[in-house]
């Protein structure tokens, strides 16, 4: 069925423009001019493609607003973590994922990459169908109207030359070949679905030692699927990474082949001079997490060297402390200027790049992000006239000033998934604090 959208002003691959028509056909975008309005629906505000959420581990919502007492660091937190973690089976990952997916369609996410090592029970043991988490993921994305990159993570050790201990049980197969196995039967099973992509990630150095990670990246060149993996968040990993290795978590990946222009590295917190050379001049995308990074009091990443030497930056959510992918975009410029004492690292421009076209296409969805025809009909609209927003506008304005709280319709693979600020599901708010209330 062919709708026709027109927008008050529009983000087109040239610019911002006013009075665009938007003409879609079932999922894609069929035609982008100028013209008046007709009988076409209006949306009011500037609109913008849909944003791409490229780091996300559902569960770690429940943690929010939750662990913020004391003083402690990352490793204090992901015990806690970890108990969420033991808490959770099928039907409790659907009902909180599925909220959580809700939740970031109503800050105008319409594509995730979940991060997703949750595998087996609470004791290790797989169930009966050993992929049936991964299959709650997708029921919750589909749900939510949010298209999804499942990123199978292999996690194999509890730390560099440590055994797996208490809930990361429930995160391995016991090794990569046996990942593996099951990631085969994950892929098979969305197999020439056009909503789901199957990737794979190596969780980090900690959890998969580099005799391992060439599965991995053999699985990700098999199916052309995007490769990500978490890097140098933290200083303990890198300094046990050297020690053991006489290596750091980027030097290894690369010796490894799991660099390139396929893969994403998340985080790259804590880089040496020759690991930003290695990630930018091998194409590998960045993805940059920085209310999580400052939540877990993790560091400032050097994002603008890492696109001065050819890295593409991206973005997510991660642990969910905020779902606000205009808070990430701001926050890389913000967090930059911080950390050099000086302003205007980014154009607007090239950070809403980051938290759309770019992200996407890490996710394996090259053809979305962008408002032209045959991209992906994915519509995400914002309101100028808020006590945020009004007064100001074009991109510096929904960069710098709007919140999630500003999105007023999506549009998400051709269906229509936000109106007036509320998503088709309902109250997501209560369906959150059921979700959640029932893990505790």
């Amino acid at each position: 069925m062919s709708l026709t959208y027109w927008c008050e002003r529009a983000w087109l691959p040239d610019g911002v423009a006013d009075d665009v028509l938007v003409e879609i056909d079932g999922d894609r975008i069929t035609r982008v001019e100028q013209g008046p309005p007709g009988t076409a629906e209006q949306l009011p505000g500037l609109t913008i493609p849909g944003l791409a959420n490229a780091h996300s581990h559902a569960f770690h919502r429940a943690l929010r607003g939750v662990v913020q007492q004391g003083r402690g660091d990352f490793w204090t937190w992901r015990e806690r973590m970890y108990e969420v973690a033991a808490r959770l089976d099928p039907d409790s990952y659907l009902r909180l994922a599925r909220a959580v997916y809700a939740e970031m369609a109503l800050a105008g996410v319409t594509c995730v990459g979940e991060f997703h090592y949750l595998h087996h029970a609470a004791d290790g043991r797989p169930y009966d169908d050993a992929n049936v988490m991964g299959h709650a993921l997708v029921s919750a994305a589909r749900e939510a109207g949010l298209r999804i990159a499942l990123l199978d993570a292999c996690y194999v050790s509890g730390g560099i030359g440590a055994p797996l201990a208490g809930p990361q049980l429930r995160f391995s197969d016991g090794d990569a070949d046996r990942w593996a196995v099951r990631a085969e039967e994950l892929a098979a099973a969305y197999k020439g679905q056009t909503d789901v992509l199957v990737g794979a990630a190596i969780h980090s150095v900690r959890a998969v030692p580099p005799e391992q990670m060439c599965v991995v990246a053999e699985f990700s060149h098999r199916h052309a699927a995007p490769l990500h993996a978490h890097v140098s968040e933290q200083r303990a990993e890198n300094s046990a990474c050297v020690e053991t290795y006489a290596a750091t978590p980027v030097q290894v990946l690369h010796e490894r082949g799991a660099l390139g222009p396929r893969s994403t590295v998340v985080h790259a917190t804590h880089l040496t001079d020759v690991d930003v050379e290695l990630i930018g001049h091998s194409g590998t995308y960045v993805c940059m997490c920085p209310t999580t990074e400052r939540d877990l009091a993790d560091g400032i990443g050097p994002a603008r060297a890492l696109a001065d030497r050819g890295a593409r930056i991206t973005l997510g959510s991660d642990s969910h402390a905020v779902i606000d992918l205009f808070e990430e975009a701001r926050a890389v410029e913000l967090d930059e200027r911080l950390a050099t004492e000086t302003r205007g690292h980014w154009p607007a421009a090239d950070l809403l790049e980051a938290a759309t076209g770019a992200g996407h296409t890490s996710l394996g969805f090259p053809d979305a992000g962008m408002l032209m025809p045959g991209a992906w009909a994915d519509l995400v609209t914002v309101r100028l006239d808020s006590v945020r927003t009004a007064g100001a506008g074009g991109l510096e304005a929904v960069v710098y000033a709007a919140t999630a709280a500003d999105v007023h319709s999506v549009v998400s693979g051709g269906r229509r998934v936000v109106s007036g600020g509320r998503h088709v599901l309902g109250d997501v708010g209560a369906l959150l604090a059921e979700a959640i209330g029932a893990l505790r």
